[in-house]
């Protein structure tokens, strides 16, 4: 089987994560990741929190705490939520590891020892209330393009420009709000990008038509507007240090790599440090060097972080002059908002992913997420649809059909599956339609189409319920008490097939159905066409047990409960 190498672009240290980070790269990521696992797969899935850069050194600030104090608390408060929401990464690293300050370091070495860092003097920002230096996004101001007038002086989220903070109108200091701004001569390092574009186009240009059209559009428009020299250290006390060895007098001032610079790296990074945990039997470099034809790499991601993997870091890579594994596929989303407007810690509006598990388990948002999934246009997030969303799909058709295949069949039967007679017709059109839908979602599930894959999983869950109509069992039963048995037997093997194929969405209540059937030695992972046709993994005489209710329906007053506590509509 082939070797899948996944990432999923890393979130800012500086807050809990709202449920458009969640579906724009780390949950759909974890799901692919699971469904690669059970076809057999050998799978790495890798991320880490982005600890560098302005954002850390602020939330500190305002939180009164040293900034690798502050990162490290913030560190483990977004794993506790990812594990809240059953994300299986094989390691979850921090950007601030000395593995990654070694590798981040050695591309810096190599890059300036092929051409492309030099050194330069550039007007910089200068906040005198301040006493410092301010970088990019510790200016704040109107962006040039859209007229937003809380851009930041790297880049403008509303538009998605990158900025540098002279472009911004009416800059002000993002620590004391001071207008008072000076810009004064420093040095930096820069990354030689212009150098390099010829071969980025080159590089994009073989892997652009198998990328989904967002993420290839949006790598084409930065090539077809052309590669510009960056800044890649920043006048910061946190951050991956130049090194003293190779840029003596800029490390003596206490530069640092710029965010975006060492923040990729950190995807070989975490890899060293999942491999540094077991050096006996992991090797990160058999992931990540010399592998091109040997690894499949996937990075999911939303739209804002595209340009910086299909273009700033390929550049990287490729003018390191080393076998490094680039990016074979770029999963790009587009945004989640609350109900068409963005979601906002400061005007408390819209749901946050620690507040999410609050309310309801984490499969309850995992299918309607990936359900919802925004892949071809901007998805809206709003308390009707996930409602509606769970009571049809979890609740009713899934839900509702284990509940009353089980407890009637334990009623009627006992706490065994019923044998019943030989499987007929319904039963044989019953299972070319399963193997069908099935082969439909692995299709969707391949090719990481995942709102497809979503119907196609609902479909499986529908045609047990279609069946369940048709048959009746109990009407069946008055007359035909085998027949009943038959049906029920039949029902409690889609049962099963659910609790295999759907763990990559639902993956607590996944193995909460599995775990109904007493069956001795149930190690398989996945459900082949045969299995899909005959439905027997589970024989009569099999020991079961009846679960709690899997998913419960969602109320008129929970919907106003939400929107009470969350908001509606943005103003």
């Amino acid at each position: 089987m082939a070797r899948h190498l996944i990432t999923s672009a890393l979130p800012y240290i500086n807050g809990i994560k709202h449920l458009g980070n969640m579906v724009g790269s780390m949950l759909p990521a974890d799901v692919y990741s699971r469904y690669l696992r059970q076809r057999g797969h050998d799978v790495l899935y890798i991320c880490a929190t982005d600890e560098h850069g302005t954002p850390a050194e602020l939330a500190a600030k305002e939180q009164g705490l040293p900034v690798d104090v502050f990162c490290a608390q913030a560190h483990d408060a977004q794993k506790a939520v990812y594990d809240g929401f059953a994300l299986a990464f094989d390691h979850f690293g921090r950007s601030s590891s000395p593995q990654n300050v070694e590798i981040t370091q050695h591309f810096a070495r190599r890059l300036k020892e092929n051409g492309f860092i030099e050194e330069r003097a550039i007007r910089q920002v200068y906040s005198p209330a301040d006493g410092r230096f301010l970088p990019d996004r510790y200016v704040e101001g109107t962006c040039p393009h859209c007229g937003y007038d809380k851009a930041r002086g790297d880049q403008c989220e509303n538009c998605t420009r990158v900025l540098d903070p002279t472009d911004l109108i009416n800059p002000r200091s993002a620590i004391s709000g001071s207008t008072d701004l000076e810009v004064r001569e420093t040095k930096h390092l820069f990354l030689l990008q212009s150098k390099l574009q010829h071969e980025v186009e080159e590089w994009v240009a073989r892997h652009e038509n198998d990328w989904p059209q967002l993420a290839a559009s949006i790598a084409r428009k930065w090539l077809n507007e052309g590669l510009h020299d960056r800044a890649i250290t920043r006048d910061l006390d946190w951050g991956v240090p130049v090194p003293a060895d190779t840029w003596p007098e800029l490390a003596a001032e206490g530069k640092v790599f710029y965010v975006w610079f060492d923040a990729p790296i950190e995807y070989i990074g975490a890899t060293k440090e999942w491999s540094d945990q077991d050096p006996e039997n992991r090797d990160w470099k058999s992931w990540w060097y010399d592998v091109d034809t040997d690894v499949r790499y996937t990075e999911f991601m939303a739209k804002d972080n595209v340009p910086f993997h299909t273009v700033m870091f390929p550049a990287t890579e490729l003018g390191v002059r080393e076998p490094w594994k680039k990016v074979d596929y770029v999963k790009a989303f587009n945004w989640l908002t609350y109900y068409g407007g963005k979601f906002s810690t400061s005007q408390k509006r819209g749901v946050f992913t620690d507040q999410a598990l609050e309310i309801l388990p984490a499969d309850y948002w995992r299918y309607f997420l990936i359900a919802n999934a925004p892949e071809s246009d901007d998805a809206s997030f709003t308390w009707e649809h996930f409602t509606a969303t769970v009571n049809k799909d979890l609740a009713d058709t899934l839900g509702n059909f284990v509940n009353r295949v089980l407890s009637f069949s334990k009623k009627r039967f006992g706490e065994e599956v019923p044998a019943g007679g030989e499987p007929g017709e319904p039963e044989r059109k019953l299972g070319e339609e399963i193997a069908r839908l099935l082969a439909e979602y692995e299709e969707y599930m391949e090719t990481l189409q995942f709102r497809k894959a979503a119907a196609s999983l609902r479909a499986l869950w529908s045609a047990g319920n279609s069946y369940l109509e048709e048959k009746a069992p109990w009407l069946e039963i008055k007359t035909n008490k085998e027949g009943a048995a038959l049906t029920l037997r039949t029902a409690m093997n889609l049962i099963r097939l659910y609790a295999v194929v759907s763990e990559p969405f639902i993956p607590t209540t996944a193995k909460t159905m599995r775990e109904a059937f007493a069956l001795p030695d149930d190690t398989a992972t996945w459900v082949t066409t045969d299995e899909a046709k005959s439905l027997t993994a589970v024989p009569a005489g099999t020991p079961f047990t009846v679960p709690p209710v899997l998913f419960a329906k969602l109320t008129d007053a929970d919907l106003e409960t939400y929107k009470e506590r969350f908001g509606g509509t943005p103003e």
